[in-house]
């Protein structure tokens, strides 16, 4: 049922530890966000029994932090799953002030009380107006540099509210330094986003992948007119990623719920053979013929491929070798995971090169124009596989000669070690001794 940022976190929520849940509730409520409260509740949709992750915002009437007055414009996307909470401070309808670069996420609280909810208060804008505030990408990040957070976290919340930005700009023909947060930077959507996360933070996956989105079908109504779904800001954010809709007639992903998947997500598609520990249920608010959540599986990878690349490769027979080892290293700068030739003898007994390029499947575009870029070649072939692969990871051994550094892999049961070698270096020039009696002391650890 697509993305919302209360949705996703409530989902993350749920395959914390016990000892995890409380410490993430505790971390959320002393971020210092002027009268926002989080709280996980249980909720059930279509029987289905899972968690709401509620974020409230209370009267908060200081200077230049009037935010809570239109925090729930934002609310963008969560937006319409949790209206609670707009609809507990009634300023869900306080849109007709904002700018025409916010409205986007407007509509989504408008349509949804107005049809979810039947309520009839049209537009309670006068308090809205009154207090109007315009949270600048500067504003958000501020808020964000002082929470009490790990700096991944930090750095994982700002690139998220900077991908919106750029969406949103693009959406409404402006430059990023002229879009307002309205609803993307009220304090209970501030929340969503670092509560995602964090959330994700304290998990820490080796990776993440996510289905095709659904993003609901039909359009909406906001302060400017009548939107299409996807909204233009969600569009641009899954540029790139299979997304589907037509099934559900209502906007489903909203630009938070999009700009957190497409900042966390390594790969979009089916689920991969999971051996799964734990299954997470974030529950919307909004009800439908069908489950309204997003879940979360937390396993172990399977026998089968636990991952996807993408091979682009090409003959060439008119560089230099010194050129076409430049062209490799330029390659690898700009984002291959690896790059290599083999010798080969082309047409009319020419002698030449095979040149293969790994990346990441979504980075397969951007590659093939550096292909065509750096190298002299006029096209390039492009193969998609399935891999197996070991997790990686790193360690220190301690041995007669000191600490070694070694490389790990572990996954399909196997697990492998292989000593630093700069590491093994340093302590045989240190003790004296061979390299290869340091290297067989660090892997007999």
């Amino acid at each position: 049922m697509g993305c919302a940022g209360d949705m996703l976190t409530a989902a993350l929520f749920e395959l914390l530890s016990e000892e995890q849940k409380a410490a993430f509730l505790e971390k959320m409520n002393g971020l210092g966000l002027p009268g926002v409260h989080v709280a996980a509740e249980p909720a059930v949709t279509c029987g289905i029994a899972g968690t709401h992750m509620a974020v409230t915002v209370h009267g908060q009437e200081e200077g230049d932090h009037d935010d809570h007055h239109h925090d729930h414009d934002h609310h963008d996307h969560s937006d319409h799953h949790h209206d609670h909470h707009e609809h507990d401070h009634g300023h869900e309808h306080s849109v007709p002030h904002l700018h025409v670069h916010d409205h986007i996420h407007d509509h989504e609280h408008d349509h949804v009380h107005d049809h979810e909810h039947g309520h009839d208060h049209p537009h309670e804008h006068d308090h809205g107006h009154e207090h109007h505030h315009h949270a600048s990408p500067d504003h958000i990040r501020g808020l964000i540099d002082g929470m009490d957070l790990p700096e991944e976290v930090k750095v994982r919340a700002r690139g998220v509210y900077d991908a919106i930005a750029q969406a949103e700009a693009k959406a409404h023909g402006c430059p990023v330094g002229e879009v307002h947060y309205h609803e993307v930077g009220a304090l209970d959507a501030v929340a969503d986003v670092v509560g995602a996360c964090y959330a994700l933070c304290l998990l820490s996956p080796d990776r993440i992948v996510a289905s095709p989105v659904h993003v609901g079908s039909g359009t909406v109504r906001c302060a400017h007119g009548v939107m299409p779904v996807p909204a233009p800001a969600t569009a641009n954010l899954l540029t790139g990623v299979p997304t589907y809709g037509g099934e559900v007639f209502g906007e489903l992903c909203t630009p938070t719920g999009a700009a957190l998947l497409v900042t966390f997500a390594q790969s979009f598609g089916p689920m991969p053979a999971l051996a799964a520990d734990k299954v997470g249920c974030g529950v919307g608010r909004k009800v439908f013929d069908r489950p309204n959540c997003v879940r979360a599986f937390l396993g172990e990878s399977g026998d089968g491929a636990n991952g996807a690349i993408s091979e682009l490769v090409c003959n060439i027979d008119d560089m230099t070798p010194e050129a076409l080892a430049y062209a490799c290293e330029k390659l690898l700068s700009e984002g291959a995971l690896d790059v290599y030739t083999l010798p080969g003898t082309m047409k009319k007994g020419r002698s030449g090169h095979l040149l293969t390029v790994l990346c990441d499947p979504s980075h397969e575009a951007r590659m093939a124009r550096a292909v065509l870029t750096h190298t002299t070649t006029i096209g390039l072939r492009v193969r998609r596989c399935e891999k197996y692969f070991l997790t990686p990871g790193a360690a220190t051994v301690s041995t007669p000669y000191g600490e070694i550094d070694v490389k790990t892999a572990e996954g399909f049961g196997l697990s492998k070690v292989k000593p630093e070698h700069a590491s093994v270096a340093a302590a045989a020039q240190a003790h004296g001794v061979p390299y290869q009696t340091v290297w067989q002391a660090a892997l007999d650890k």
